[in-house]
């Protein structure tokens, strides 16, 4: 037997071991049996009970929601985002509830989500009840056939746990699924971007050569994240830093209309590569913008934040008076 190159060395030392593979084999399989089913039942009156909830929790990043009028009020339509800020995602509840408001409660409204999350008891859920579907084709076409919004974020993990240095950078990962099945569907795309939200956690490194080596790409996550933060310095997912109030605004941009392009269009790689070349552009400009607009979102955060304490607002009252 003829010894191992280097290559294949590193190859084995990035192998999960069979242990591990024993310890994700059923989480997999559970994971994989969440994908193919009918959209399931979203509750419209348990979604207006969580609504207010929602909007407090977000409210601790003072959110900013602008080109709602770019969003159709009824009718299928893919929602196309740039996604942050780790598992906290922000950027995503802000976006749905504006989605609530512009559309309303009854209208089919529905977000594709992490397999994984979909394998938790409980929350697994609660957020189907919400309106939450795996991130697959079948169901996201399913919902459009149904007349609903879709809220996307095609970076999925790649994009939510890229380094802080790049957290003014749209990246969707190559993933072009979205315009295939925007094209075959022949729906109209309304790309919304935000800003602010993945300033909120510093993120050092995604980790990806350690999400190999723990074979987390069996659960179909690529990442493990190095961050930084408060209460624990730099830690990992394990014990995650608290996110800080970053001021995130959140903007939908004009859709897009690809139907003229007919269902064949799903079909041709270099009219997909295209259209995902002008959407990444349209929203990467957009992006820019923002940045030069609200520089410091941090910052700005912690201002609104400390202006809405009730101990300041005492204490302007009282110079007023005087």
């Amino acid at each position: 037997m003829s010894a191992p190159t280097a290559a294949t060395r590193g190859r084995q030392s990035e192998a999960p071991s069979a242990a591990v593979l024993g310890v994700f084999s059923p989480l997999a399989r559970r994971i994989a049996g969440v994908r193919g089913g009918s959209v399931p039942s979203r509750d419209p009156e348990f979604v207006q009970r969580q609504r207010a909830s929602v909007a407090k929790l977000t409210s601790y990043f003072s959110p900013e929601v602008r080109g709602l009028e770019h969003l159709p009020e009824s009718g299928p339509v893919l929602i196309i985002g740039n996604h942050s800020c780790l598992f906290y995602m922000p950027d995503a509840w802000i976006v749905g509830l504006a989605m609530l408001e512009r559309r309303g409660v009854d209208s089919p409204s529905y977000a594709l989500g992490y397999d994984l999350l979909f394998v938790v008891p409980g929350v697994s859920t609660y957020l189907r009840r919400m309106g939450l579907l795996p991130a697959a084709w079948r169901e996201a076409g399913a919902a459009l056939d149904e007349g609903a919004a879709v809220l996307v974020y095609p970076g999925g993990d790649w994009e939510a746990c890229r380094p802080w240095t790049l957290r003014n950078r749209v990246d969707l990962a190559g993933h072009t699924g979205f315009i295939r099945l925007a094209l075959e569907r022949g729906v109209p795309v309304v790309p919304v971007v935000t800003h602010g939200s993945h300033d909120a956690v510093i993120v050092l490194a995604r980790g990806e050569r350690l999400a190999r080596v723990m074979g987390l790409h069996h659960l179909r996550i690529k990442v493990f994240p190095l961050a930084a933060g408060l209460p624990f310095g730099v830690t990992t997912m394990l014990l995650p830093p608290l996110p800080m109030p970053s001021s995130i605004t959140v903007e939908f941009l004009p859709a897009l209309d690809w139907t003229g392009h007919g269902r064949q269009g799903a079909l041709d790689d270099q009219l997909v590569a295209t259209c995902y070349e002008e959407i990444t552009d349209l929203m990467q400009s957009a992006l820019d913008r923002l940045r030069v607009e609200r520089p410091h979102p941090v910052v700005r955060g912690w201002s609104n934040l400390l202006r809405a304490a009730p101990a300041f607002k005492r204490v302007r009252s009282e110079q007023v008076s005087t």
